[in-house]
């Protein structure tokens, strides 16, 4: 209805620029004058005014059928019209029989075939009536439509082509209008149809849990879906026009492919690139060449992000290496005490029984001193191997953080080149802990922190809660942090720090940071750590506030790592 209703607005301005442009040229001529020159302008205002009337009555028109039986009056009246017109200016040999033709194929187009077969006979009708009315004479007693110069034979010869015209104008532009209808629905359906399939490729790659981009001839991207902006950090606005490689800032395993045109088919590898944010970013990624009609003119590349499962297989591998460790070494330690015992014993004997000259008595000093600090290694390992059941309490961690830090500053007080800065979330933050162990996650990691700083620096530890989670699972975390100014850890140190028994420290014995992670552990938390040498290093605790929360929620959860601070709860 709405296309049919467009038809006649459209109509109706062909009919005011066909007669302004037709009729008002003709008047300009100089032989057009008297009754002729009266004719056309009458004409014109007519047709201005009938057009107006048109205009009108189209705004009250609803339905399809009323509109196409508009049209049929609005065409009919056009040949009315053009019929008058010829009659007032030579009748068969009127210069404007032509305006016949232009009526013919608009109603082809507007109603369809058939209407122009109909206006071609209603045409050809109209016109042997102004013929036969001209040969007749009929309208001789009023001046109008005066016999023309043309003889019988003329007239009806000239009638005849004209009639002819008329049909054939009418046959040829029905067909066009049919052709031309079949083609535009054709096409609309072809518009649907590529409006459906670009919304179903829309939603595909816009709900696809994988990374897709693409690019041009370049390496520059041109498109780039919402799991690539989750995995990389980086919004479409950014990542639009960069080259593609520069998105993912490869570290270790940077693809020998990345130039469009040295891809001759599939490339799959595994590289590990950083975030927006800094953080590590490893995916498994596979890059195409994207032609088109053979021509390659881009890559397309789909990737997943790896980062946790690798994290996860990592943390499992350190795990089930640190159960073995813990259950062979807690063996051996313990039968190890019993002879470091005796001989601890045996040496104290020794010292206070036998006479002995200065050297041997200092010889047996240090093997007393060596032995005692020996069995304090086992004792700790032994802590560490076979820690005792938890004790959780609901405690505000901001209470037992601050409790230890009481200590702590007692620490601080005796090095002025040390500062403790906290920064402590305003409300409560309650959760599911043993107190004493949690105390001494705190102190050891306060204590590791005074050591990486020996020229002295700032320790800024704050708390806060963040809340995460993996689909459909939601839950909260109470955070704390530790950030020295200190030397920092050095890159290939980072994976072995909570290892038993692994130190950098001259006197270290190495189990401090690994009874922390195990402590975290057992509490279904984790502790990260980002760290730079020379610029210090950020050790970040994380307890889920409910016991029962399980530690894989949190280990999957997807919140990226930053050094930006955090919000405070």
């Amino acid at each position: 209805m709405d296309e049919l209703r467009a038809k006649l607005y459209w109509l109706m301005g062909v009919r005011v620029a066909g007669v302004t442009l037709l009729l008002g040229l003709s008047l300009a001529l100089p032989f057009v004058k008297g009754t002729f020159a009266l004719t056309l302008s009458a004409m014109i205002a007519f047709t201005y005014a009938l057009t107006l009337v048109y205009a009108v009555v189209l705004r009250f028109l609803s339905t399809r059928a009323a509109l196409a039986r508009f049209s049929s009056v609005q065409l009919g009246m056009d040949l009315v019209v053009a019929s008058l017109l010829v009659a007032g200016t030579g009748g068969v040999a009127s210069p404007f029989s032509m305006l016949y033709v232009v009526t013919i194929p608009l109603a082809s187009l507007v109603l369809g075939r058939w209407a122009g077969l109909a206006a071609a006979g209603a045409a050809v009708i109209l016109f042997g009536l102004v013929t036969e009315v001209q040969l007749l004479g009929l309208l001789d007693g009023l001046g109008w439509l005066l016999p023309g110069h043309l003889s019988l034979a003329e007239t009806f010869h000239t009638f005849g082509v004209h009639a002819l015209a008329f049909l054939l104008v009418g046959l040829l532009s029905g067909r066009l209008a049919e052709n031309w209808r079949r083609a535009d629905q054709t096409l609309v359906e072809q518009q649907r149809g590529l409006r459906r399939l670009q919304a179903f490729h829309e939603n595909v790659v816009q709900s696809i849990s994988s990374g897709l981009f693409t690019t041009d001839s370049t390496g520059r991207i041109t498109s780039f879906n919402p799991a690539a902006q989750e995995a990389t950090g980086y919004d479409k606005e950014e990542a639009m026009g960069r080259f593609w490689c520069e998105v993912f800032n490869w570290q270790q395993g940077t693809p020998e492919v990345q130039e469009p045109g040295a891809l001759a088919g599939p490339y799959r590898f595994e590289a590990v690139g950083k975030r927006a944010d800094g953080s590590r970013l490893v995916v498994g990624m596979t890059v195409s060449p994207f032609t088109e009609h053979g021509v390659q003119t881009g890559l397309v590349g789909v990737f997943k992000d790896l980062t946790q499962i690798r994290d996860m297989e990592e943390e499992m591998r350190r795990r089930e290496w640190l159960a073995t460790l813990g259950e062979m070494s807690a063996g051996m330690a313990h039968e190890i005490r019993n002879p470091l015992a005796a001989v601890g014993g045996a040496m104290q004997m020794l010292r206070r029984d036998l006479p002995l000259d200065e050297t041997c008595a200092r010889l047996v000093d240090i093997a007393i001193r060596e032995t005692a600090r020996l069995d304090s290694i086992i004792k700790a390992f032994l802590r560490y191997a076979r820690p005792p059941a938890l004790n959780l309490k609901e405690c505000d961690v901001n209470t037992v953080l601050s409790e230890t830090l009481d200590l702590v500053q007692h620490q601080t007080a005796e090095r002025k080149d040390l500062e403790l800065k906290t920064s402590l979330a305003s409300r409560p933050l309650t959760a599911q802990v043993d107190p004493d162990q949690i105390k001494q996650v705190f102190w050891n990691l306060a204590s590791n922190a005074f050591q990486a700083m020996p020229a002295g620096g700032r320790l800024t530890i704050s708390t806060g809660l963040r809340r995460i989670g993996v689909g459909e699972r939601r839950g909260e975390v109470v955070e704390i942090a530790f950030e020295d100014t200190g030397e920092g850890i050095r890159k290939e140190d980072l994976d072995k720090i909570f290892l038993p028994f692994f130190t950098t420290k001259k006197e270290g014995s190495g189990l401090g940071l690994a009874a922390v992670h195990r402590i975290v552990d057992l509490h279904g938390g984790w502790i990260r750590v980002q760290s730079e040498p020379g610029k210090g290093s950020r050790f970040i605790v994380c307890v889920p506030r409910e016991a029962d929360a399980g530690p894989r929620l949190w280990h999957e959860a997807r919140e990226p790592w930053s050094r930006e601070p955090w919000k405070k709860s």
